[in-house]
């Protein structure tokens, strides 16, 4: 869905903070999409008495922005503010809610921010036709609270390995699916009505308007899937990202490569620049976000993995002038046959999970300074080669 540019929009927008005993970092690009429909939300102690408590999310838009910005804005409030998250708490008490008032405070506040956005004006009389995907962590001192509504994903990093993933609402799977055909709809080349390609979204509210339906029976439902984990010391990151970065990177790709960029550094937004900027060069054209939450575990940078990683660098600069030597009267290689070439050996100590791709601005930076007055080729985004 959506059309794309001729060169991608690079420029990222980021954020940090820490508390709580996390660090936090994300950072979000628009790509080759036309227009910016991702957001974020990140707050590290949660208003009205849950100060030990915080709460990440990325939301992922389709035809439209407005959804995703207003549940950026919103979401939370409508969760910790219904009375299911509330139970059986009274006014001014300091008594956390329990696990289950929790999980069903998030599933009525997914519900009640649907209904909500169901009546603004420019939703309802269908000039803006715009949903959201919500994937998101909510994090007291003892649990974690992963929630997922849609294909956007989060994943948990514990003890050097894939412990948790949610789980993606796709048209096709089979839950889904029976739900899209009990409410007289069908799943056509993965889509619901052959068109939208989530089945659960904040939004959409040309599939939620089935007669005799509950909001959680539509075509596409506004419920949440909530998993209820608990902290352990062995907690070392949370990923939060949008299917742009899922598309090219699998579970296991992303942890790996986000563990050895933290050994190089403590700079959380670089960790996230460089998954965005390694996912563009694997080819994602889709716009991308990340949140990066780290834990008091989580890797530490490594003098062995620094000194690697500039060596690493060092050599890519080495082989790129060799190539350039070499081309001779065949004249100036362009970008994409030095990445060909480069593909072709087997380069030690690339970085796992980004291999080539991730070292692509330091390959360009070189090619850059060896010929400075090429032309725009369009190297820089040419995101077809088989490389």
């Amino acid at each position: 869905m959506g059309a794309f540019l001729d060169k991608p929009k690079t420029e990222k927008h980021n954020a940090h903070g820490e508390g709580n005993g996390l660090r936090f970092g994300l950072s979000s690009m628009q790509g080759w999409r036309v227009e910016m429909e991702d957001a974020h939300t990140a707050v590290v102690g949660i208003p009205h008495g849950l100060d030990d408590w915080s709460f990440f999310a990325v939301y992922d838009g389709h035809a439209g922005s407005r959804v995703a910005n207003y549940c950026s804005k919103h979401l939370l409030e409508h969760i910790t503010n219904n009375e299911d998250f509330r139970g059986a708490e009274k006014p001014g008490s300091s008594v956390e809610p329990t696990v289950e008032s929790v999980k069903s405070g998030i599933r009525t506040g997914f519900l009640k921010i649907d209904e909500y956005m169901r009546n603004f004006s420019d939703l309802r009389n269908g000039m803006d036709r715009s949903g959201s995907t919500a994937v998101a962590v909510l994090l007291s001192p003892e649990h974690m609270y992963f929630i997922n509504c849609g294909d956007s994903r989060a994943v948990l990093y514990r003890n050097a390995q894939v412990c948790f993933s949610t789980q993606d609402h796709k048209p096709c799977n089979p839950r889904e699916k029976e739900r899209i055909q009990n409410a007289g709809g069908s799943v056509m080349i993965q889509r619901v009505n052959g068109s939208l390609a989530v089945s659960r979204a904040l939004g959409d509210y040309d599939y939620k308007c089935v007669d005799g339906k509950g909001p959680t029976e539509q075509l596409v439902s506004p419920e949440p899937e909530v998993y209820e984990i608990l902290r352990a010391e062995e907690d070392e990151f949370v990923v939060l990202a949008c299917d742009g970065i899922w598309d090219v990177m699998s579970n296991e790709e992303l942890c790996e490569f986000v563990k050895s960029r933290l050994e190089v550094t403590d700079d959380l937004e670089k960790v996230c620049d460089s998954v965005v900027d390694t996912c563009l060069h694997k080819g994602s054209r889709d716009n991308m976000s990340i949140v990066l939450v780290c834990f008091m575990n989580a890797p530490k940078v490594s003098e062995d993995a620094v000194k690697k990683d500039a060596e690493l660098d060092k050599y890519l600069e080495a082989r790129v002038e060799e190539i350039f030597e070499k081309s001779g009267e065949e004249g100036i290689p362009d970008l994409v046959h030095i990445m060909r070439n480069l593909s072709a050996e087997s380069i030690p100590n690339l970085p796992p999970g980004g291999g080539l791709a991730s070292k692509r601005s330091v390959i360009e930076a070189v090619y850059n300074r060896l010929h400075p007055h090429r032309d725009d080729d369009g190297s820089a985004g040419d995101l077809e080669d088989p490389w």
